[in-house]
């Protein structure tokens, strides 16, 4: 197992995860509490709060809302979706309102508020970039475009995107997030905040990369030797060995490639310098390209971490924990398809923004360490009442047990399904000695189910292997049965036992067993609020 980040208490990680073999790569904790870490394990990641392995059900503000007059309503939405974290930004212009003046008056307000609420916070710096363009740098600094210059297109235009080459402004930066992450340091010893966002889906759309004279003339030098690393460009399509200029090992990616590996190095300054202050886990999000159709730099948020490039900010940020996707792409094969590409070996999934995604929760919870709803205060409405969010349910069946899925997780437990966009609603999932049966829609009986497929297929499925013979299994719109195969083929079989409960306080808590006509007909039926079901199965000899 491998731990990112700064590690709590090394021997509670041992005994917590009954593992021998860890690499650390980190210095000691403070005193003060554990500091929230990343844990890696043949390709699986926790993140670890208090610990203890946590998962995000969170909920992220409207950009303009972390404000004294806002924050009602931020945290009304917070409670009615029981999200357990809330992401909100922090502003570098409210921050640093003059050159070397800090107010930390909003940090605090929002730290108070959290910890009154008991909800984990997730803090947003937007700063040079958001959303490609230098909005929240403060205005002695929008005063000033020379020291701190725009980017230049090929047409010899400034756009509206902050060049990765200005050092002046990097080095600003630099200084506000590290004066940022002091105080917190000092603000917050019990980690009320649990990871930070450095920058906000940085990149550029109005221009592929800078063509400044000086970012010209960097461009026509040879390719940095830490981007030349065999293992990089074999995942880069380049064949190992390959030196030169930009152009010549990268060939028609490299305006692109150029671009994601400044903007990247910029990232990194920035989040060292503040890392070296207060080393909480950090992520960088992204804008995504379409994963499937390989679209040309021009169609997208160039030198961001989009799939393409990841290798590139992996080697030059790794200061960063984390690329994370932003996900507002529709349908399935396409959602999925990001998904796969950002759980990585090498990189944790955490999905930091979603639309109104939830039929892809549970795919996130089996490979990932964190899901949030973007826009909770404006999109959803802030009172309890006002327009659900469609995560709320969700949220509030498995935020209680949002410890124990973290683990499960990282021990290769659970497994998920979505409910196929068009052709045969039914998914199976292997359990080594059974298979799982999930066949989706509103049917109450099995016979109904294919007279009364939702309009919408937004069905989705999780299972939960917690021994050979017993499983948990949640979902919407959906029936769970089970087949026996590997060395219960061929037998009969039969529920021992069917509970629908919750977790309360890490332990199983039962409702009440299903028996009868709530299992007979094809197994348990599930509606479109989610539901917890604990199965024992047992074959008969």
């Amino acid at each position: 197992m491998k731990i990112l980040s700064y590690p709590p208490r090394m021997a509670y990680i041992l005994a917590f995860f009954a593992l021998v073999n860890i690499a650390v790569s980190c210095t000691p904790s403070t005193p003060e509490a554990e500091m929230p870490i990343l844990v890696e394990n043949e390709g699986r990641y926790a993140l670890l709060v208090d610990g203890e392995p946590f998962f995000v059900f969170g909920g992220q503000s409207a950009n303009s809302s972390t404000w004294p007059n806002m924050l009602p309503r931020v945290w009304s939405a917070i409670e009615s979706m029981h999200a357990n974290t809330l992401e909100i930004p922090i502003y570098w212009e409210q921050f640093e309102p003059e050159p070397g003046k800090y107010d930390y008056s909003i940090i605090q307000m929002v730290l108070d508020q959290a910890r009154e609420r008991d909800v984990r916070l997730v803090l947003l710096w937007f700063a040079t970039w958001k959303n490609g363009s230098n909005h929240y740098m403060p205005q002695w600094m929008k005063n000033d475009a020379k020291k701190y210059p725009n980017l230049m297109n090929k047409e010899g235009r400034y756009v509206d995107s902050p060049s990765p080459h200005a050092t002046a402004a990097m080095e600003a930066d630099a200084g506000a997030f590290t004066e940022f992450m002091r105080y917190l340091k000092k603000a917050d010893p019990g980690h009320t905040v649990i990871m930070v966002q450095v920058q906000n889906e940085p990149g550029s759309w109005y221009s592929v990369r800078d063509y400044c004279p000086a970012a010209q003339q960097l461009f026509e030098q040879p390719v940095p030797e830490a981007l030349l690393k065999a293992e990089v460009l074999e995942q880069l399509n380049i064949p190992a060995g390959a030196r030169g200029t930009w152009e010549e090992v990268f060939g028609k990616d490299a305006d692109e490639y150029f671009h994601a590996w400044h903007v990247a190095s910029y990232i990194e300054y920035v989040a060292a310098a503040g890392k070296a202050v207060n080393p909480l886990p950090m992520f960088v999000n992204a804008a995504l390209r379409d994963p499937l159709t390989n679209p040309p730099a021009t169609h997208y948020e160039s030198g961001g971490p989009t799939d393409n490039v990841i290798p590139i900010w992996k080697a030059a940020a790794p200061s960063i924990d984390i690329v994370a996707p932003d996900i507002y792409l529709r349908g399935d094969e396409t959602v999925l398809k990001v998904i796969e590409l950002y759980a990585r070996g090498d990189n944790a999934l955490m999905v930091p923004e979603v639309g109104d995604h939830a039929k892809y929760l549970y795919k996130v919870i089996e490979k990932g360490i964190g899901f949030a709803s973007f826009g909770i205060d404006t999109r959803w409405g802030g009172a309890a009442g006002d327009r659900p969010n469609p995560l709320a349910e969700d949220y509030k069946l498995l935020a209680p047990m949002a410890g124990k899925l973290a683990q499960w997780s990282f021990e290769g437990r659970i497994q998920s399904v979505v409910e196929p966009e068009e052709g045969d609603p039914s998914q199976r999932i292997n359990l080594g000695d059974w298979e799982a049966v999930i066949r989706f829609g509103k049917g109450q009986r099995l016979d109904l189910l294919q007279d009364q497929q939702p309009q919408n297929r937004n069905g989705k499925a999780m299972i939960i292997k917690l021994d050979e013979n017993e499983f948990l299994a949640v979902g919407t719109t959906c029936r769970f049965t089970f087949n026996p195969i590997g060395k219960n083929e061929g037998k009969n079989w039969q529920y021992l036992k069917v509970m629908e409960g919750y977790y309360e306080k890490g332990e199983f808590q039962m409702i009440r067993i299903l028996n009868g006509d709530q299992t007979d007909w094809g197994g348990p039926y599930i509606g479109e609020i989610p539901t917890l079901l604990h199965f024992t199965l047992g074959v008969r000899e």
